[in-house]
């Protein structure tokens, strides 16, 4: 599956909810990373950062999709993120 993941973190967790998340997604610009993962990694994501998250104060969102067929991605401006700047 394919996923788009968006985050808005608590200043002291920013590090540690990126770090977890680079683990398994390509990092594409300031609290937005994506890419194909498989259900039990994206199980896998989700406990790691519920253990690091503050649920009353910050917020993940997960857009997924079943199939990259439909898929598109334009980029206006500049490129900061994506497969060819992962670690």
């Amino acid at each position: 599956m394919f996923v788009i993941m968006v985050y808005d973190v608590g200043e002291k967790r920013v590090g540690k909810v990126l770090k977890i998340s680079r683990k398994y997604l390509y990092w594409v610009q300031n609290s937005v990373l994506e890419g194909e993962i498989s259900e039990s990694n994206l199980r896998k994501l989700k406990y790691e950062l519920e253990r690091v998250i503050d649920e009353e104060h910050d917020s993940i969102i997960f857009y997924t999709f079943r199939t990259t067929r439909y898929y598109q991605r334009e980029i206006m401006g500049i490129k900061k993120g994506g497969e060819d700047n992962f670690l």
